[in-house]
């Protein structure tokens, strides 16, 4: 679904992204990790095109996105902290976005808007709002347009622990309907029963995509946490 070929990127002289191959099918549930500036935020980016690579090509569906953004429109992305105009109501915002995409009504996912009952907070601007639920309005936008793929920032950041099973709960059924969904998250114990690859980075480069029981297999551990955890071990004592 997702191509990533010899993409590289670099902000002056500092290297963010060096020589990244991929491909990611849908079905598939991607743990993207990494330490801070990794360069994981940067990828996100070059997929939305919000940040174009210095050189490489990624194909959405066998086509390259260079100069194009209509297949933007089958990506719900959930960024780590949601910027909406602090004025607005979570109604009015929910219709502005509904205004942008034109899709009708009979073909949105409802269910996140639903099951986290924000049809009883419309009236309730953006500027009041608790970092749980903006959180709430910003997953309900993520996947309300039925996106062939999902993007993650730190999905379950500031969520009380039922809306954290509600969601994941979500993403499983998702990836059920062969949809493509890209996480990046540093809470692990919230990756290990949705994830089934995983994409590792450390400064700028790709250092391995293999399966969650790949990786488990490797570090001889049963947990994301804990295969994380060895091989940040293992490079250290390499170093």
């Amino acid at each position: 679904m997702i191509q990533i070929q010899h993409i590289s990127k670099a902000f002056g002289k500092f290297k963010v992204l060096k020589d990244i191959n991929l491909e990611l099918k849908g079905g598939e549930c991607v743990a993207l990790i990494g330490p801070n500036g990794s360069g994981k935020t940067t990828l996100i980016k070059t997929i939305l095109g919000m940040v174009v690579p210095g050189c490489g090509d990624i194909l959405f569906s066998g086509e390259n996105i260079k100069h194009k953004w209509a297949y933007r429109n089958n990506i719900g992305y959930m960024p780590q902290i949601g910027q909406y105009p602090e004025n607005m109501t979570i109604g009015q915002v929910l219709e502005m976005m509904k205004d942008i995409r034109k899709m009708p009504e009979n073909s949105l996912d409802v269910d996140l808007y639903n099951t986290f009952k924000l049809s009883e907070l419309l009236e309730k601007r953006m500027g009041t709002l608790s970092g749980g639920t903006r959180q709430k309005v910003s997953a309900c936008l993520a996947f309300l347009f039925n996106p062939k793929v999902l993007i993650l920032d730190e999905p379950t950041a500031g969520l009380d622990p039922l809306s954290t099973e509600i969601l994941k709960e979500k993403i499983q059924k998702e990836k059920s309907q062969n949809k493509l969904i890209i996480i990046s998250s540093h809470v692990l114990s919230d990756l290990d029963d949705m994830v089934s690859q995983i994409i590792y980075m450390q400064e700028g480069e790709l250092m391995f995509f293999k399966s969650l029981e790949q990786l488990k297999s490797d570090t001889g551990t049963n947990k994301l946490s804990k295969a994380i955890a060895q091989v940040m071990s293992d490079q250290n004592q390499s170093n």
